[in-house]
């Protein structure tokens, strides 16, 4: 049913995802029944993936403002000053919906949606970053998912030259029906040379450029607003079909043209295709935009204006130009093999106007479209914090080292080698710190020796447990992550995973990590630039876990002070940084060893994590630190383990005298603000007298030295025996039944 004079019905209503209240905005916005076509563009402008009309009220609670940020939240990426004249751009996105349905064009199309982000902006983008989430290891679609969407990023990211830098993998069983792929982008440009997409300039022209238009991915933003059922599989004509060459193509004609003075406004053809770009770019300028859709490069015969204006085919983008550049651009672009086609002019009369055949198929006033998009107050019930757990209550292990081995072997604590060897991570040359830290260190060319660090963490079990803990976790444990390696952590992007907000429960897990994330930004100055919202996560009506995934972006000055997690020679002394109370609530070691997922996540003390994290970073850059490492998942023991296993040295460790909690809780427990360091013998007693004056807890473990990990009276393991579980569940995984 895509043709002009289609009767509007109340299953085609429906079947756009529009509710009765909101069909009756429509037809007082627009004074009459609208075409199909203008229905298919309410449909997809008022979805919730592109309007945020669930989410926006609760959003501007989030910090975004900081002199280092030249642009917030609003535009297709978010813009940070980073000084030298330079300016990092990044964000991140969602491709869930269709990652589980198609996973490798799924994730392909997600990585290659957030390159377009941010080189729309004229960045080029230096590197990539995913947080994962997938079912159970042993659900019947585990292993088909990882292959599929570890082999879309990597196809993509490798064949545009953008190494993969960092990122996460993590499984549960909420996810066994709808895996999350979040991509996200960081690119470099020069701060005086940014590119917005508000258009200006009535008569100027509207220019196609990139790839041709096919059936792929009509209604991608309406399916990636609802939650699944049992026929979702068959969606797969949804799903987009990514050309990495293309967009290889279509990056380095974007970066030439954008060296001259020739455009106007860009924006990136993503979801809702030239739908949103052409009504987002008229509606941010103000003016009004006449399209002739004869004009479009197509691929395919007899589309009509719906499936034009609402397909979502990969590699396109819009551009406002000045007339007397058309010329040298069209030059560039067909220098380049791409498709380069004037489809439209600005006007002043503030409609949107789609011409085909002649005939005119929509006619439609911008503003009201945008500003009077649906804007929900979803009724909320708050999450009720579960209770904290005496960790005298959960039994000890026989071994504590034979329980290391389990942890550091299990879905969430092995080794991602699997995963990221299958990613170019060292491509442009520029990596100096590659996955399997606590993040990736990317040198900037021409810049002194100056890099980027970027990171991505979520922990969701604590977002269930206590909304508000868990989201504040997430921003502080990126920002732990950053300040592990040396960097001063600047800004963020988020990616909000949540079910269907139209339960109150899971409105009130939304509404809980957003106002956890607002105070723990605020404290550690730290804003939101940027971002995404993916609801409706939930398959037959059972949501994911509350997934508010944090990237995290901060800049070193000189690169070669950064700090790494391994272990560098023996004889060192291994410090603990932080306080230590044992709590094993949410742990993984409760959930691993003892089949348990409950009680509260450990309590985050914000002035503690900043003053802790301000301390140790200072140590870094001041060379008094040969390692280092964040305390999360696991706890105390895993990361002394990591470090371990990262440099192929062992360690000797003392847990202090007159412990006040069980040894397990000490070693496995999960507190917050804490970091592994170790320094020379020489530089111990200086490291711990600063420590001291800074107000800074520190606790003396033990030394490095020799090829075991030994607890004093309680035993011995190698590190080999170590790194031998802890590689192996991948590889295990993926091979079983081959």
């Amino acid at each position: 049913m895509t043709t002009a004079t289609a009767k509007i019905t109340p299953n085609i209503i429906a079947d756009h995802g529009l509710t009765g209240e909101e069909y009756q905005l429509v037809l007082e916005i627009m004074g009459r029944e609208p075409t199909i076509t203008e229905l298919g563009i309410f449909s997809v402008m008022w979805s919730e993936h592109c309007s945020y009309k669930s989410s926006r009220v609760h959003l501007k609670k989030l910090p975004t403002k900081a002199p280092w940020v030249i642009q917030g939240p609003g535009e297709n990426a978010g813009v940070i000053d980073i000084g030298d004249g330079q300016a990092a751009i990044f964000k991140m996105e969602s491709h869930n919906h269709p990652s589980f349905i198609e996973p490798y064009q799924g994730a392909a199309t997600g990585v290659g949606g957030i390159m377009r982000d941010v080189f729309t902006m004229g960045a080029r983008p230096i590197a990539n970053v995913n947080a994962l989430r997938f079912g159970e290891p042993d659900d019947p679609k585990t292993r088909h998912l990882i292959a599929g969407v570890v082999a879309g990023i990597g196809g993509y990211g490798n064949c545009m030259g953008v190494p993969t830098v960092a990122g996460e993998v993590n499984f549960h069983a909420s996810y066994n029906g709808n895996i999350l792929v979040n991509a996200m982008t960081v690119g470099l440009a020069p701060a005086d040379k940014i590119f917005y997409s508000a258009a200006a300039g009535v008569g100027n022209p509207v220019i196609y450029v990139g790839a041709k238009t096919g059936r792929d991915g009509i209604h991608g933003a309406t399916m990636a607003s609802a939650e699944f059922t049992e026929d979702s599989e068959e969606k797969r004509p949804t799903v987009q079909v990514g050309d990495p060459f293309t967009e290889k193509l279509l990056l380095e004609a974007c970066l030439e043209l954008m060296a001259t003075d020739a455009i106007v406004a860009i924006q990136d053809m993503g979801a809702a295709g030239l739908t949103s770009s052409s009504v987002e770019m008229s509606s941010k300028g103000g003016l009004g935009i006449e399209l002739d859709l004869d004009k479009v490069p197509v691929r395919e015969t007899h589309m009509t204006a719906y499936e034009i204006m609402l397909s979502e085919s990969q590699e396109r983008m819009l551009m406002i130009l000045k007339p007397e550049a058309m010329d040298k651009a069209r030059a560039i672009f067909e220098k380049w093999e791409l498709d380069f086609a004037e489809i439209g002019r600005l006007t002043d009369t503030g409609h949107l106007v789609l011409k085909k055949n002649g005939k005119v198929e929509a006619d439609m006033p911008v503003a009201p479209l945008v500003e009077k998009s649906p804007v929900y107050q979803r009724p909320y019930v708050p999450t009720k914090p579960q209770e904290d757990i005496d960790p005298a209550s959960v039994p000890a292990p026989s071994d504590l080292l034979a329980a290391l081995r389990t942890l550091v072997g299990s879905a969430d604590l092995s080794s991602r080698r699997w995963v990221w060897e299958q990613y170019d991570h060292l491509i442009m040359g520029n990596t100096m710190q590659r996955p399997g830290g606590d993040a990736a260190v990317v040198r900037l060319p021409d810049a002194n020796g100056k890099a980027l660090a970027i990171t991505s963490d979520c922990t969701p079990r604590y977002c269930f447990a206590d909304p508000k803990r868990g989201g504040a976790q997430a921003v502080a444990e990126t920002w732990r992550n950053l300040t592990a390696v040396g960097a001063t952590p600047l800004a963020i992007t988020d990616n909000m995973n949540f079910g269907n907000p139209q339960r109150p429960e899971i409105m009130g897990q939304f509404v809980g990590c957003i106002e956890g994330m607002a105070e723990a930004c605020r404290a550690l100055d730290y804003p939101v630039i940027s971002g995404n919202v993916s609801l409706y996560n939930e398959t037959n009506g059972k949501g994911i876990l509350p997934t508010p995934v944090i990237g995290g972006v901060g800049v070193i000055a000189d690169a070669a002070k950064s700090a790494l997690i391994a272990f560098r020679q023996p004889g060192e002394v291994i410090l603990l940084v932080g306080e230590t109370t044992g709590h094993v609530g949410q742990s993984i070691y409760l959930r691993e060893l003892h089949g348990r997922e409950e009680g509260a996540p450990p309590p985050i003390d914000l002035a503690a994590e900043k003053r802790n994290g301000d301390f140790i970073r200072t140590q870094i850059l001041a060379g008094n630190v040969t390692a280092c490492h964040d305390c999360s998942d696991g706890g105390l023991l895993v990361a002394i383990a990591e470090m371990a296993m990262a440099g192929d040295l062992g360690a000797t460790l003392r847990a202090p005298e007159k412990l006040s909690m069980p040894a397990h809780a000490f070693w496995f427990g999960e507190d917050q603000a804490r970091y592994v360091a170790t320094v020379t013998m020489g530089d111990a007693d200086r490291f711990l007298n600063e420590a001291k004056k800074a107000g800074v807890p520190v606790t003396v473990l033990g030394e490095t030295g020799s090829a075991s990990l030994t607890l004093v009276d309680n035993g011995t393991i190698s590190v080999a025996d170590l790194k031998g579980a802890h590689e192996a569940f991948f590889p295990d995984l993926m091979s079983a039944g081959s």
